[in-house]
């Protein structure tokens, strides 16, 4: 339990509470606007309270996840596909020659590689 009394943890429970807060505040806020007269702040009467319900869930679960020792996933090495080689060797003596094209190629390989992660 003294883990959650560090200096980084009273930062996010400080947010976490100066955010609710402020999202109920600003519910009611609409709410009195709303009963003036603004019809379109009805819409926000209800939108903010559900904002400080998210800021409440997600605190509770970044405790949950530091109490279980749960780790974030580190991202997956993506492997370079055979011919990357060679388009590099192309770009490198485009460049040489007129770098604007180089410049295009570069990123004409990046969009295909990006296109060929999704499949």
């Amino acid at each position: 339990m003294r883990r959650f009394l560090t200096p980084g943890w009273l930062g996010l429970h400080a947010l976490a509470i100066a955010l609710c807060a402020s999202f109920l505040g600003f519910g009611w806020w609409q709410y009195d606007r709303a009963q003036g007269g603004n019809d379109r702040s009805w819409a926000y009467t209800f939108e903010w309270p559900i904002f400080a319900i998210f800021v409440i869930v997600m605190w509770v679960k970044m405790i949950r996840d530091e109490r279980d020792g749960v780790e974030p996933q580190a991202p997956r090495v993506i492997e370079e596909p055979a011919e990357a080689a060679v388009t590099r060797e192309i770009i490198r003596r485009q460049e040489e020659e007129d770098p604007a094209l180089a410049a295009y190629n570069r990123y004409l390989a990046r969009l295909n590689s990006e296109s060929h992660r999704r499949d």
